[in-house]
């Protein structure tokens, strides 16, 4: 996939391809949104590979609305892009599923003074609580959400998709190495389900200095062949 990126500012991660897998294997089906999608990657990427997605998506900064439809456009992808905070989107049909890789970083970590990159990253621009109670009331009966977050905030984010009436069903934690500390997590939650927890074995990106398998794995699926440029 040819993914158009800004020169200067935030570009998608890793977060973005492991996210994509992990959404991928569930197969989903239906009417899709993706929340603050920056250039379209992990919303694009999973409508490529499923093709019963019908992909929206919802972002605020100017300068990722247009590439994210460029990216759609060249990809020969179906895509609507709605041009606002997610806070304030509405829709009366609902969506199947919500997948995101929001901002997550909290206000007292290493700030950036590049307002594209801050909003991309803080979570003060889409608050955990806000962001889960608005996602729930999108969503369909049975929908799902899926997104990847910041571990440290795990019992928050758990938290907040239980005051919403989300059950999480799935997680899954990515570590660079078996020795380090998650570095990221990825959570399934769905509306109206009774189902238990599932937690799935973690996924480590290094093998050593080597990527591991599963991360050949990953970006082999993806695909992905970025362009840095300008709007």
């Amino acid at each position: 996939m040819l993914l158009y990126q800004p020169q200067e500012g935030y570009c998608y991660n890793s977060d973005s391809i492991f996210l994509y897998d992990f959404i991928s294997s569930f197969a989903p089906r239906g009417r899709m949104l993706d929340v603050g999608a920056g250039c379209g990657v992990v919303g694009l990427l999973v409508a490529r590979d499923n093709p019963k997605v019908r992909l929206e998506a919802v972002e605020k900064q100017d300068v990722f609305v247009q590439y994210a439809s460029k990216n759609a456009e060249v990809n020969g992808i179906d895509y609507r892009v709605h041009h606002t905070d997610f806070l304030a989107f509405k829709d009366p049909e609902g969506f199947d599923y919500i997948v995101s890789n929001p901002p997550f970083y909290h206000e007292g970590a290493s700030r950036s003074e590049n307002e594209m990159v801050h909003t991309a990253r803080y979570n003060l621009h889409l608050p955990i609580d806000a962001f889960i109670s608005h996602a729930a009331k999108l969503l369909r009966p049975q929908g799902h959400l899926l997104l990847c977050y910041d571990p440290q905030q795990f019992a928050h984010l758990c938290a907040a998709c239980e005051r919403a009436k989300l059950r999480v069903v799935d997680v899954q934690f990515v570590h660079s190495k078996p020795d380090r500390n998650a570095t990221l997590v990825m959570l399934h939650a769905r509306k109206n389900s009774r189902s238990l927890m599932r937690v799935r074995p973690p996924i480590f990106a290094f093998d050593e200095d080597e990527f591991s398998a599963k991360s050949l794995q990953v970006y082999r699926d993806a695909r992905t062949h970025s362009i840095k440029c300008t709007p």
